[in-house]
């Protein structure tokens, strides 16, 4: 299956849609980026405010903004209102999925006040945040004294409540899991009013386990507490290209973190951080990174390169000229690494403005970039949107570390998209079942990456314009994603609620484990005043009359049982 070859497909048609996303990127430079840059600015200045106030300050807010919902969550009438959602916009999240549940009637809870860091206790190695503490906001709070998140999501605009509820990772989760994992304690208020304080060993743990991956839907996320790590000033990178076929790559990517003895846990043998880009279908490059201090990136002959710069060129670029000048080491500022690939959006922003990564634009107007992705789905229309869905693909597919070349081939053969990015993570055993979890016995198998305690997993992360659709050929978005969805669900793979998807209510529950979730619905009331995830993240507009029918229908075993289909 290594030498697989993408299928022939018919010429299409262009309409007008196609036109109006060619010249897309006038709107974006003389509209969107003016308005994302002072957005930014106004965020940021928000953040320094904030940052002036004590830390018995913020905490006196929070405890009265959680007053604020309560009374809230207390005005509503069940029998007239509808169902619970916060007040925020639904152009304003950040995944490519429709928010259109808030088509429906809802009854919004405003949350917007809850973005203050509350707490970084440096003898617990805590940070204690609100649900919209974003990325850039605590690494610039905490990596001046070299501290930070075991796991820092690249994009400075994901937040907190965000990678929670729903995914976050990033190149340190080879070590320390999915964002979720990294979390302590979680402050919950309830659909009844009450504000609990759920942790692994508390009354509250199955709501502690429940909480990841549930969208919002077990309750309103008010705080949590998360690991910090002490780390150095900067990041010692390398970059080693790797040539050969798709499973050849897959190894290479395999071999760069995960030692072939199984000797997962020697901090000798396994870097701090891991990606790699796979360019093509024959080039890759593998970087991995280890936290080096100022006085070694500092001596002589060793390169710095300050990748946050907005004039430098963009990283994922960068890191490509390796299948050229091949294996070779760098240092990069500990925070502007972390963040590598916010200005490009990965490599998104080459779709969205295609000249963005010439010289000229970096030096002259690099410095608004990003686009916020919000504003950007705020000035599509619906024709825009659905053509992106058709035309566009941004997916993550969790799958077991041994089948990432299996997980290539079939993107190759079905997408053909590249680059192609990929991050392993661990996917812990745990002492309870959740919505995602290893496949039974894997520690039995020794492979390589597994622990007894955690299956190694990947993220193959498949952004940008699908190979058939640059080549102005017929490319059906909606069936390469179920088919998709169909392929993580027989390879015990997942995908990501942020992404648009195309599958059933019953195959939803054949890919991820229902038992603890609408055990936590029913104990803790959420039936009937939050949304379930499945109609929360499902394609298409809810009406209030399905989404209550779907309420009071409970699932068959049968949906968590994770059925194979047939080949």
């Amino acid at each position: 299956m290594s030498d697989l070859e993408a299928p022939l497909r018919p010429k299409r048609k262009k309409i007008w849609v196609d036109y109006f996303v060619q010249f897309r990127w006038i709107l974006v430079i003389f509209v969107v980026l003016p308005i994302s840059f002072t957005l930014y600015f106004l965020t940021y200045l928000g953040d320094v405010k904030s940052e002036r106030k004590s830390f018995k300050q913020r905490q006196k807010e929070h405890d009265e903004n959680v007053q604020k919902v309560i009374k809230r969550l207390k005005q509503r009438d069940p029998s007239k209102d509808g169902l619970v959602c916060t007040a925020r916009k639904p152009w304003i999240a950040v995944g490519m999925r429709n928010v259109d549940y808030k088509r429906a009637r809802h009854f919004e809870v405003d949350l917007s006040a809850f973005r203050n860091i509350l707490d970084i206790d440096k003898d617990r190695m805590i940070a204690r945040v609100e649900p919209l503490v974003n990325m850039g906001q605590i690494s610039r709070a905490t990596v001046p004294m070299n501290l930070s998140l075991a796991v820092v999501a690249e994009l400075d605009d994901l937040t907190v409540g965000g990678l929670i509820n729903g995914y976050g990772i990033e190149g340190s989760s080879h070590i320390y899991g999915l964002f979720s994992d990294t979390v302590v304690a979680y402050e919950i208020v309830l659909a009844d009013g009450r504000v609990v304080r759920a942790t692994k060993d508390n009354e509250f743990s199955d709501l502690f386990y429940a909480i990841p991956w549930s969208q919002g839907t077990l309750g309103l996320l008010v705080a949590a507490e998360i690991k910090l790590i002490p780390v150095k000033e900067y990041m010692r990178v390398t970059y080693k290209p790797v040539v050969g076929n798709l499973q050849e790559l897959g190894q290479g990517y395999i071999d760069s973190f995960a030692p072939r003895d199984c000797d997962q846990d020697n901090p000798d043998k396994v870097p701090d951080f891991v990606e790699t880009m796979i360019y093509n279908p024959a080039e890759a490059v593998c970087m991995t990174g280890r936290y080096a201090s100022k006085e070694e990136a500092k001596k002589k002959g060793n390169v710095i390169n300050s990748v946050g710069w907005w004039f430098k060129p963009w990283f994922y670029q960068h890191a490509q000229t390796a299948l050229k000048k091949g294996e070779f080491v760098e240092y990069i500022p500990t925070r502007e690494y972390y963040h590598r690939h916010t200005r490009c959006l990965y490599w998104e922003g080459k779709l969205i403005l295609p000249f963005a990564d010439q010289w000229w634009f970096r030096f002259l107007l690099g410095w608004m970039m990003p686009p916020k992705v919000s504003l950007l789905k705020a000035t599509q229309g619906e024709a825009i949107r659905n053509y992106y869905h058709e035309m566009h693909v941004i997916q993550d597919m969790l799958v077991p570390l041994y089948k990432v070349g299996d997980a290539l081939e079939w993107v190759h053969q079905e997408m053909e998209v590249y680059p192609i990015w990929l991050c392993p993570h661990r996917l812990y055993k745990l002492p309870v079942k959740t919505m995602i979890y290893p496949e039974p016995g894997f520690e039995l198998h020794r492979r390589q990456g597994d622990t007894h305690y955690a299956q190694m997993y990947t993220d193959v992360g498949v952004y940008y314009a699908p190979g058939p659709v640059l080549r102005g050929e017929v490319f059906d978005g909606a069936g390469a994603v179920r088919k998709m969805e169909d392929w993580l669900i027989k390879n015990h793979g997942f995908q990501p609620q942020y992404a648009v998807s195309e599958l059933s209510e019953k195959s939803f529950w054949r890919m991820f484990d229902a038992g603890l979730y609408e055990h936590c619905r029913r104990k803790y009331g959420a039936v009937g005043t939050f949304m379930s995830v499945y109609y929360k993240s499902k394609k298409g507009r809810k009406t209030e009359k399905e989404v209550r029918e779907a309420e009071q229908a409970h699932l068959e075993t049968a949906y968590a049982e994770v059925d194979q289909p047939a080949d």
